[in-house]
């Protein structure tokens, strides 16, 4: 006698709940990705790198003000992207739908 036959596949049907969820990686890449290209607008919309800072007596170079101003718009950036995930998480979370599960168990002898 086969040693599959002697304990038959259990079949059962079940529901779930299905909704979809935003990538949350994505957003925060495009959020610090937002960031970057805000710092380079800002970087070259005010050229002030000629200019001794009033503070320091020190003139920066673009390069120095673009590093600067990264360190400030990409976790803005990155936050925004956050922000717009849940939101978006949220509203569309709402959302659901069941569905049916069909499954089958088989067990196999050791």
């Amino acid at each position: 006698m086969d040693a599959m036959s002697d304990t038959p596949p259990q079949h059962t049907i079940e529901t779930a709940r299905v909704r979809r969820a935003p990538r949350f990686s994505v957003f925060f890449l495009l959020g610090a990705a937002l960031g970057v290209l805000t710092a380079l607008i800002l970087t070259f919309a005010f050229d002030g790198s000629d200019e001794r800072s009033p503070f320091t007596t020190v003139a920066y170079s673009t390069g120095q003000v673009f590093g600067f101003l990264l360190l400030f718009c990409v976790p803005i950036g990155l936050i925004l992207g956050g922000v717009v995930a849940v939101v978006l998480d949220r509203t569309v979370g709402r959302r659901t739908r069941e569905v049916t599960i069909s499954r089958d168990r088989i067990i196999e002898p050791d």
